[in-house]
């Protein structure tokens, strides 16, 4: 029989999670029954949400089990398959990361077009281009003239949100990060007309030097002061879609102190889980794997190796370690 790794979750954490609230877990693999495949996995990811999945809270999605496997998106090759739907080298889909096998229905295991390396269907191709797709085109509908405002924009989502925002005919695009070089990431590889280290001071000020005029549409994915800028920033009829707050994820930060001006700019603000929006995924890969495979999208990838640095990665990702979308390669 199969041994292979997994990661547990030892216990629930208190404020940013440390290597004592994971545990790593050999197990036996076992063979796929019938209508089964027996998958190894390539590449993991690690997402912001997952911080929330390790409360033991209601949400949206049931929370991570203490002492049991997480999970999350991953990428893997079928080894052995006992479905007529899926053979042995087929390049698959699936929620059973955090581990380096996978033996499950073949329906849970979606195969893939290898048009693009593995780790591109858990970024631009993936559930992060997917939130980014559309967090900006239908939520927020955003339309050519718009200045947009993207926070976290260095990161998976918010990098891909300023590059469609810019392809997409925005008459500005403006980003936040956490540092100097991702601030020079954002205006040179990725043709954002402006961006700054929210580190350098109040980001309110820093929001109005940036965008003098005012905002049309803010992605949110920091939450905190970020909400509070962009709301003082609003034009009339702004539009937000609400898919983060990072900053609030391992200690709590104060919300938005005007929410009144919501009232007089007549602003909309809409929360959204990517999950109720799978139906847009053809046409994620339709236009922006068209923009990827061109080179108009770039698609940053911060990799650690092994399983072992699985932890590692999720706390570096909550510390924004990483420039694009985090990936664990197994």
């Amino acid at each position: 029989m199969t041994v292979g790794r997994e990661i547990h979750l030892a216990s629930r954490p208190v404020g940013m999670p440390t290597p004592d609230n994971f545990r790593l877990v050999e197990v036996d693999v076992p063979e796929p029954a019938e209508g089964q495949v027996k998958v190894r996995n390539l590449v993991m990811s690690v997402d912001p949400y997952m911080r929330g999945r390790m409360n033991d809270a209601k949400s949206y999605v049931p929370p991570f089990a203490v002492d049991a496997v997480l999970d999350g998106g991953a990428v893997g090759e079928v080894v052995e398959s006992r479905s007529p739907d899926l053979k042995a080298g087929d390049l698959v889909l699936h929620g059973y990361g955090w581990r380096e096998w996978a033996v499950d229905d073949a329906r849970r295991f979606r195969r893939l077009d290898p048009v693009a390396p593995p780790s591109a269907f858990l970024g631009v191709l993936g559930m992060p281009g997917l939130t980014a797709y559309v967090g900006l085109l239908d939520i927020a509908a955003m339309k050519p003239g718009d200045t947009v405002f993207v926070s976290g924009a260095a990161g998976a989502v918010g990098s891909l949100v300023g590059q469609l925002a810019r392809l997409k005919g925005a008459a500005r695009v403006i980003g936040s990060a956490g540092s100097a070089a991702k601030v020079a990431h954002l205006t040179g590889d990725l043709g954002f007309d402006a961006a700054f280290n929210y580190r350098d001071g109040d980001v309110s000020k820093l929001l109005k030097q940036a965008a003098p005029d005012g905002i049309d549409v803010y992605f949110d994915n920091v939450g905190g002061d970020h909400l509070t800028a962009a709301i003082a920033r609003a034009k009339p009829f702004a539009r937000f879609a609400l898919c983060g707050a990072i900053s609030a994820y391992n200690e709590p930060v104060p919300g938005p102190d005007n929410m009144t001006l919501m009232i007089g700019k007549r602003l909309t603000m809409r929360g959204f889980i990517v999950s109720d929006h799978n139906d847009r995924m053809a046409d994620l890969i339709r236009e922006v794997g068209a923009w990827y495979a061109a080179g108009e999208i770039k698609a940053e990838e911060t990799v650690v190796e092994g399983l072992e640095n699985a932890p590692e990665a999720l706390t570096g990702l909550l510390r924004g370690a990483n420039t694009g979308k985090m990936v664990v390669k197994l």
